[in-house]
């Protein structure tokens, strides 16, 4: 297993993507986060609260958002994921004329950029975790089933464990629907079976009623929790809460790391926000490491750290004089190698591109039809419509190929999903002469 290449207890100020990308592999044993659910709306923290200036936009836009390398990743390191996406973006997608004149890649959907956005940080999170590590998604109904579908991609569906429904009462009603009053949680694990499960840390009281009834033969420390979790939400005057304006209950994310991790080790939540998950863990003598964009992140989590008796804040507050909690905005350096293979098996490093103008998907798609006509490179079959075809590169990018245009290639459907990340076009065309699919 990976050791982390930063010191526990540790919040780094940034864009998550890059220092989940600058973690070590296998470093950490438990990931549990509550990241944006494409609410279609703005977020802003509670005037004069803790939280006062906390703000985040959970709107997503394909043509602004999604960035080129994203759509590399995820169609090199995980293809199934792109079908779940591109599944999202045929329902989704507004079907104007234009629109449906594009190849549906270039036009997306808001869902599409969600799904995108979120894909990128799941691979890295699987990729960090030990193999007897868990993940816990915090997520609502807006996006939860394309959700699960990617993690069932990435994390693999034997290694699914557990829908948590958290059920609370807090909410207005409607006269138009049921009352909307519960979030869900995916559980997955790394390695099937090999995940840690605390049952006696998160026993709960039978029924009084029924315990009498049947008291000899119960467990006396209760029965363990189903997966309906009836937490209430932090009161408006209680002292936890802290105006920010998603924040989840103590309780909930407590009863997650009893659960499913163990004295000294190591929690990471990369959207962080207030801080729920890091107080969590150091509350149960876990170490942890918390991401968050949010400038004035590091002060709202010490001042919470400071209300449990858990750091000492001097005169001048905010000031880490706490030796055990660090802060930080740089990216750790990777000592794993920087990549998953391990370093025998690593027969190429990536390259800088060309220097230039870089092509979008669009440009490089156009130049290749025009190079070579509506004809798949990979098993030599023309097509009446260039639709069919699917933009792709020669030397897969876990072997150090370059996104720039000269590694790329248009293939059809079936010869894109053969080749994956694993062939380069010779050795897909050698696949499909061996197989008969040779025109």
């Amino acid at each position: 297993m990976g050791e982390p290449n930063w010191q526990n207890r540790t919040l780094f100020r940034g864009d998550n993507l890059k220092f989940l990308r600058a973690m070590n592999s296998e470093s950490v044993d438990l990931i549990a986060t509550d990241p944006p659910f494409n609410k279609g709306r703005d977020f802003h923290a509670t005037p004069d609260s803790l939280a006062a200036g906390a703000r985040f936009q959970d709107r997503w836009s394909w043509e602004k958002d999604v960035h080129q390398d994203w759509l590399d990743q995820i169609r090199d390191d995980c293809p199934a994921v792109w079908e779940v996406i591109d599944a999202a973006n045929a329902v989704y997608m507004r079907p104007t004329k234009k629109n449906l004149s594009k190849p549906r890649d270039e036009v997306g959907s808001d869902m599409g950029a969600f799904l995108c956005f979120m894909a990128v940080r799941l691979l890295e999170m699987h990729r960090v975790l030990k193999p007897t590590g868990s993940i816990y998604l915090h997520c609502d109904p807006t996006a939860s089933h394309y959700l699960k579908a990617i993690m069932d991609a990435i994390f693999g569906w034997r290694q699914f464990v557990n829908e948590i429904v958290w059920s609370y009462r807090s909410g207005g009603g409607s006269k138009r629907h049921f009352g909307k009053k519960h979030d869900t949680i995916f559980w997955y694990s790394v390695k099937h079976n090999k995940h840690t499960f605390n049952t006696d840390e998160v026993r709960i009281p039978y029924d009084a009623v029924i315990a009498k009834k049947w008291e000899h033969k119960f467990n006396k420390k209760g029965k363990v929790s189903g997966d309906v979790w009836d937490i209430s939400r932090p009161a408006n005057h209680s002292n936890e809460r802290i105006g920010y304006p998603t924040q989840k209950p103590l309780a909930l994310y407590k009863r997650i790391l009893e659960a499913s991790s163990n004295k000294g080790d190591i929690v990471l939540d990369p959207f962080c926000g207030c801080a729920t998950t890091l107080l969590a863990a150091e509350r149960l003598n876990r170490q942890w490491a918390g991401i968050d964009i949010w400038s004035k992140a590091h002060e709202v989590i010490l001042e919470r750290l400071e209300q449990h008796w858990l750091v000492t804040l001097g005169k001048t507050k905010h000031s880490l004089l706490d030796e055990n909690v660090h802060y930080s905005t740089d990216l750790p350096v990777r000592t794993d190698s920087g990549e998953k293979a391990v370093p025998f098996l690593r027969v190429k490093v990536r390259v800088k591109e060309p220097d230039g103008p870089r092509w979008t998907r669009a440009e490089m798609y156009e130049h290749l039809l025009e190079q070579h006509g509506p004809k798949c490179q990979g098993c030599n079959r023309v097509f009446d419509d260039p639709r069919y075809l699917e933009l792709d590169h020669n030397t897969p990018r876990s072997d150090g190929g370059l996104n720039h245009v000269s590694n790329r290639i248009l293939l059809c459907g079936p010869c894109n999903r053969l080749k994956s990340n694993t062939f380069t076009l010779s050795g897909l065309r050698r696949q499909n002469q061996k197989r008969g699919y040779m025109k």
